[in-house]
């Protein structure tokens, strides 16, 4: 089944050429493109795309606030941020709102179509420079949760595998588990930290 991929950019062109990039993909079936936060918001919820690629810098509302409201409709899609801007704000703020990975226009269309299957496989795909920042951020602020206290050692091992940015079916791997254990230590995870989504369970973890 290809991935579904809707995207969301005010920038006409940019929007173009990811629209013809998605199209030549053998593997990605585009289900929609939207030049701003409003008309996304309305349309997403119908077409259920599996992945949306997401501008920050849109007119009305901001790409960081469209992927909040998008998370609260439809919980399961998968935000991938897609933005020139590199600095910490709108990186940490996009993983608050719910994004599950980050990279800048600039990327290579073959990584960026590669990124698009990581992110639907469960990965968090970000470049190596972000990832770092957002290890080290969370390094220098630390903060005891006791609901880390109740994971198992096996629910620890996930979650640092989950931190370091390994999709589910090389976690499954690298555990020596079957992916429907990854998908029960998912579930019991979240129910435990008492969160939604991959990143809110890592940044609880890294902070812990």
């Amino acid at each position: 089944m290809p991935i579904k991929v809707a995207i969301v950019d005010d920038d006409e062109g940019i929007r173009s050429s990811l629209v013809a990039l998605i199209r030549r993909s053998p593997t990605c079936k585009l289900v929609g493109d939207y030049p701003d936060a409003e008309t996304a918001l309305k349309e997403i919820p119908r077409q259920l795309p599996d992945v949306v690629l997401m501008d920050i810098n849109l007119p009305g509302m901001n790409g960081v606030e469209c992927v909040r409201h998008l998370k609260a409709l439809v919980p399961h899609v998968q935000v991938l941020m897609l933005t020139v801007y590199e600095d910490s704000d709108s990186l940490f703020n996009s993983l608050r709102a719910g994004a599950s990975g980050y990279l800048l226009k600039r990327t290579a269309s073959t990584r960026l179509l590669e990124a698009i299957r990581e992110v639907n496989a469960g990965g968090a795909p970000m470049t190596p420079q972000l990832a770092r920042r957002v290890v080290q951020f969370f390094a220098q602020t630390p903060s005891s949760d006791p609901k880390l206290a109740r994971l198992t050692p096996g629910e620890k091992e996930f979650l640092d595998q989950l931190a370091k940015g390994y999709a589910y079916k090389e976690i499954a791997d690298r555990m020596n588990i079957s992916i429907d254990t990854v998908r029960s230590y998912v579930r019991t995870v979240y129910e435990k930290l008492h969160v939604h989504s991959r990143t809110e369970a890592v940044v609880k973890y890294l902070r812990g």
